[in-house]
This record gives C-alpha cells, sequence and structure tokens, in this order.
C-alpha cells in the first residue's frame, strides 16, 4: 500500500518498511518537504520496528486539501493508522510534524505509546508573518523561497552542498505544490496549543536545535516545562536536525523509545 484514502476522500501518500510484527514508529514531515526527509531514520530503525512515513497533506504526492487546519493535519494521522489497521504507534514529527505530535497527543492520546517533538513548537511564529508568507507564496510561487531555504534548515557549518539528502530535500520544496504550502501556512498561523500541554500524560521527547531559527530552544523548554512526562535532548544543529546530525537523532530517539517500552 503506497497511500491511503483520509475521511474526506482524498489521497495521503504512505510508505512503510521494517517488520510488521514489531511496534509502530510513524513520521511526519516538515513545512515544504516530504516523507524522503525520513530517509536515514529509515534506514536505521526498520530493522527493528515498522516504519511508517507518509506525506502531509498538500505536500509530496498528497493530495492538496482546501481547509486545513493543525486538526486536519492531525486527523490524517489517525486515519493512516486506521486503515494500516495500527491500534498505537509511536509518532515523531519535526517542525510542523511537531506540532501536529502535540495535536494528536491532546486529542488522540490512546493511539500512540508516546510523541517525539523535534524542532518544534507548541505556537511556530507569529500569525500575521504565516498569512504573509501565505499571500506572497501564493502570487509569487515557491522558487524564491527555495534558494534561501538552506539558511533556515541548516547550520553555517553544515555543508549541505555535499549531503545528497540535504540536496534531495531542497528539492522536495521547489516541487511541493504551492497551494498545499499556502494550505498549510494558513494552518500554522493560527495553530496554538500552548493552553493545553499540561493535558499531555503520554512519554514525549523534546528534540531542539541549538541553532535553530525558526523554532528555538526557549520553544521547546516552554513544552518541557508544561508537559509533565517529558524530557529534552539539544542537538548542535538548525531547523532539520535530524539531516544535520542523523546519527545523534537516531540515537537519541532510540534511546527515549526504548526507555518507554
Amino acid at each position: 500500500m503506497d497511500s491511503i484514502i483520509n475521511r474526506q476522500g482524498k489521497t495521503i501518500s504512505i510508505q512503510v518498511e521494517g517488520i510488521e510484527s514489531t511496534p509502530v514508529i510513524i513520521f511526519s514531515n516538515s513545512l515544504g518537504t516530504d516523507k524522503t526527509m525520513w530517509d536515514g531514520q529509515a534506514e536505521y530503525f526498520k530493522d527493528r520496528y515498522r516504519v511508517v512515513r507518509y506525506d502531509t497533506r498538500g505536500h509530496g504526492k498528497s493530495d492538496v486539501i482546501e481547509g486545513t487546519t493543525l486538526a486536519s493535519l492531525g486527523e490524517d494521522v489517525i486515519d493512516i493508522l486506521d486503515a494500516l489497521n495500527i491500534g498505537q504507534a509511536h509518532f515523531c514529527g519535526i517542525s510542523m510534524g511537531g506540532i501536529t505530535a502535540l495535536w494528536l497527543a491532546i486529542n488522540a492520546s490512546d493511539r500512540f505509546y508516546s510523541i517525539t517533538v523535534s524542532n518544534s513548537a507548541a505556537k511556530i511564529g507569529q500569525t500575521d508573518a504565516w498569512l504573509n508568507r501565505a499571500n506572497q507564496v501564493e502570487v509569487n510561487g515557491l522558487s524564491d523561497l527555495a534558494k534561501t531555504t538552506h539558511s533556515r534548515w541548516f547550520s553555517h557549518k553544515f555543508d549541505y552542498q555535499h549531503n545528497p539528502l540535504a540536496q534531495k530535500t531542497i528539492l522536495s520544496l521547489a516541487h511541493t505544490p504551492p497551494q498545499g504550502y499556502v494550505n498549510a501556512c494558513r494552518a500554522l498561523a493560527y495553530a496554538d496549543v500552548r493552553t493545553a500541554l499540561a493535558q499531555i500524560e503520554k512519554p514525549t521527547l523534546v528534540i531542539c536545535g541549538t541553532q535553530d531559527p525558526v523554532t528555538t530552544v526557549q520553544d521547546g523548554e516552554v513544552i518541557k516545562e508544561r508537559v509533565q512526562d517529558s524530557v529534552i535532548a539539544k542537538i548542535e544543529a538548525s531547523h532539520l536536525s535530524n539531516i544535520e546530525c542523523p546519527d545523534e537523532f537516531n540515537q537519541i530517539l532510540s534511546n527515549f523509545i526504548d526507555s518507554t517500552q
């Protein structure tokens, strides 16, 4: 199965690897990328876990869907679990996928063993900035944004030009459907779970990039302070820490998941 049909009758592209009888880890991509950004994690975990990746709606091979909200981003995940007959899973999301993880822990906690919130926040950025970016992309497309995105995604010490996965991920932004990106920006403009963080009871890992200009260590500390059963890890990286420091990221995530089982 390489796709599922969600509750709105739309197609969500998925990729499933690993051993069927093992625990499931589901990975959720960041804004303007696709499921291939998790190549390094899939390769690392697939020998011990069933690894599920998906393209967030409007990204990669998934349908562009109007009226996107944080709730609908979360509901797509539940629809994937249901379609694959998965009762519970570990969930790891980065940036947009990270705030999706928080929504799931608040609203569908019975479906998850644990959540990992990487390079994210309970409220990412400012509402007006997201709406302005959405309006600009609607008019001008994504080409200008793709030219400078490496400065937000990767730190100056990372040789992104000679890293094949980094290059593929930058290219995925250029190939993201502009309207899919716009819809996600508008969802993020109003996505805010700060007042509900104390409701989260699932084991929670917060991963921060110390060089991340988008979602800061301070953003991660807010989640850590308000979620009772949580731990925080800091990686010397920028926004896409799983690509910049894959070995460290994988070890931190593996140790955390092992500790919850």
